[in-house]
């Protein structure tokens, strides 16, 4: 098999800094205060105790992208889950905070922004991690 291309191992790494910067504000009300221009007031125990959930679950999808570092190509499908369903999850959630007027759109563009870019660079490297491992397309297969 191939060496997969920098770019497979890159989404990967890539992946797992952003998901663990994103556990920061999980953790911290504080932080997630002044990032998003949240009341702090508001931010009571219910917060904390999905903020906490939350953090859980991101601090195990970056262990699961770390660990596909290792095996880029065969565990390639750890790049499309993360497109579908977390990051589309992640999208719907921000879209949700936006027009529920919890969190002003303003504050949310950064974090849009780098999910398309997310979307984008996950997709293209599966894609790549696919074309490596020799998987044809349905219409290759057929003839």
């Amino acid at each position: 098999m191939e060496q997969p291309p920098r770019l497979v191992r890159f989404t990967y790494w890539f992946g797992a800094v952003v998901d663990g910067a994103m556990v920061v504000p999980l953790l911290f009300p504080t932080v997630a205060s002044a990032m998003l221009g949240l009341d702090r007031s508001t931010l009571g125990p219910e917060y904390r105790y999905a903020a906490y959930l939350a953090a859980a679950l991101m601090t195990g999808w970056t262990a699961l992208l770390v660990w596909g570092v290792n095996e880029p190509v065969a565990r390639r499908t750890v790049l499309l889950l993360t497109v579908l369903p977390s990051v589309a999850g992640l999208i719907a959630a921000c879209a949700y905070a936006v027009t529920s007027g919890l969190v002003r759109a303003g504050y949310m563009v950064p974090v849009f922004v780098v999910q398309v870019v997310i979307c984008t660079l996950f997709l293209g490297a599966y894609h790549q991690a696919r074309g490596l491992a020799g998987v044809a397309r349905p219409e290759q297969s057929r003839s």
